[in-house]
């Protein structure tokens, strides 16, 4: 039993996977490589001889890795590296001037300068060795007394933090991190921002992960568990059998007259295997609706000017061609986009061999919709 709950406990330091992608582990190596080239560079031409002031400090490098690695957390973002490397520098410049023993003024650097940055809401990893450096960085460092604060420390923060703007511009990366647009979760019982905020504050650590990003998080995350309740029900289960439809040979008259007799606003038009070749609608069949006498008299001129062998006007050329369909096995998630986004309003619905076996309006959607979202609740219940 000892021995399982010992397994069990080491189990618990194993890391999770990492789900970066190879390209994206690549660039932050890349990204860091230029910037604490560049902050090196930076470093020397304003500074000079090496002897007095280093080109550059151990913290850099655990700054790098924030800003580069992880450009999203609350801990690399601009205020953070700026704010905690110079208040850091500032506590541990004032600990070694005031306290003889190293190892005191050390620890009581880390202390302060970790209760400032939360003051000041700059709270950055890598500048608890910023405050370690200007305790025990020996002669040269603390010959330089609160210069420190500016040369190397605000110099080459300002360096790294400007190398990690542009990089992140030029390879189309969102840095410094602003608040974007979460998108509305569609449940009327979803959570507010006021509940994550107080679900935030009675937790008992800091996370490293910015609100914004964790609401935009958790909305898509219910975004697609509302999607996945959809993929239960599918086309053949909401669209309308036994559809009325045409053939490409069918006047515009008897079109007409099927509409008018079955108050549908569209018509199929299959071929003779009932494969669907277009769609016509009464807007497309607008001249063969007009009632009026001087409409009447104009298809009257119309037929002599065509001539008595001339027919009349037949769906074939009426038709539109380009027609949406769907199968009936898709899910009715899928037909939201279509009808929202694409603008439809009659979608024929097709099986494995492409032959008509129904037709999917808004109205048999937004049913559909709804019975899904009450079979759902029955069975959460």
């Amino acid at each position: 039993m000892s021995r399982t709950v010992l397994l069990r406990w080491l189990h618990g330091f194993l890391p999770a996977p990492v789900t970066l992608k190879w390209t994206e582990r690549l660039r932050a190596g890349v990204g860091a490589l230029i910037g604490i080239a560049l902050t090196g560079g930076i470093a020397h031409l304003l500074v000079g001889d090496a002897s007095a002031i280093p080109f550059l400090i151990a913290p850099m490098g655990a700054s790098a890795v924030l800003l580069f690695a992880v450009p999203a957390s609350p801990l690399a973002q601009p205020w953070s590296i700026m704010g905690g490397n110079l208040v850091s520098a500032i506590v541990g410049v004032s600990c070694a001037a005031l306290i003889h023993d190293p190892v005191d003024a050390a620890a009581l650097a880390i202390a302060l300068a970790i209760c400032a940055m939360f003051a000041l809401r700059c709270v950055h990893p890598p500048s608890g060795a910023v405050a370690l450096t200007a305790v025990l960085g020996g002669p040269s460092i603390h010959a330089l007394g609160y210069g420190f604060v500016v040369a190397p420390v605000a110099i080459q923060s300002a360096a790294l933090l400007c190398s990690a703007i542009v990089f992140h511009a030029l390879t189309g990366h969102r840095y410094p991190h602003v608040a974007q647009v979460s998108p509305k979760a569609p449940d009327a019982g979803a959570f507010t921002r006021a509940d994550l905020e107080a679900v935030l504050a009675r937790r008992s650590e800091m996370l490293d992960i910015d609100p914004d990003d964790l609401e935009a998080l958790l909305r898509e995350t219910q975004l697609q568990a509302y999607a996945r309740r959809f993929t239960e029900f599918t086309c053949a289960e909401i669209m309308s059998r036994g559809v009325v439809s045409v053939s490409p040979d069918t006047s515009a008259a008897d079109a007409v007259a099927l509409l008018d007799r079955h108050r549908v606003k569209a018509l199929p038009v299959i071929d003779a295997t009932r494969r669907v070749r277009g769609i016509v609608t009464r807007a497309d069949l607008a001249p063969a609706l007009r009632s009026s006498p001087r409409d009447a008299f104009a298809r009257a001129v119309e037929r002599i000017m065509r001539g008595p062998s001339a027919t009349p006007p037949r769906v074939a050329s009426l038709m539109t061609t380009d027609v949406s369909k769907i199968d009936a096995r898709t899910p009715i998630a899928e037909l939201v986009p279509m009808f929202a986004d694409l603008g439809h309003h009659h979608i024929p619905v097709v099986d494995g061999q492409e032959r008509l076996v129904g037709m999917i309006t808004e109205t048999d959607l937004i049913s559909g919709l709804y019975r899904q979202s009450f079979t759902g609740e029955r069975k959460t219940a």
